[in-house]
């Protein structure tokens, strides 16, 4: 027996015109002051269990701020060494650029 589904005797089709006359009249909005009281009862809880992004995110945040410090000390001597010739009156057009930029590099050989 092959019956397809625009068949009115299929059992779906008859879900799907039964459910098309259902009519809903609950009430769908929230009682006055409901947003008040989850975000107070929220606010409330006792919050025992932090996530873990919760846990590490400032400690992530301060190593990736001392990385950064460290970084700019390790290469403060270079970066020094560039600005004082740029104050001496060399080239300041190429002065904080790589020297050995693959990109650059590769670009320069395209004009």
């Amino acid at each position: 027996m092959n019956i397809h589904l625009n068949d009115p005797r299929h059992p779906w089709a008859r879900l799907t015109t039964a459910a098309r006359t259902v009519r809903d009249d609950r009430d769908t909005s929230a009682p006055f002051g409901f947003a008040t009281r989850v975000a107070a009862l929220a606010m409330g809880q006792d919050r025992k269990m932090a996530s873990l992004f919760d846990l590490f995110a400032l400690r992530a945040l301060g190593v990736a701020c001392l990385l950064a410090v460290i970084s700019v000390a390790m290469n403060y001597s270079e970066l020094s060494n560039r600005l004082s010739g740029a104050a001496s009156g060399g080239g300041a057009d190429d002065l904080l650029l790589p020297v050995n930029d693959a990109v650059a590099v590769v670009l320069a050989l395209a004009d």
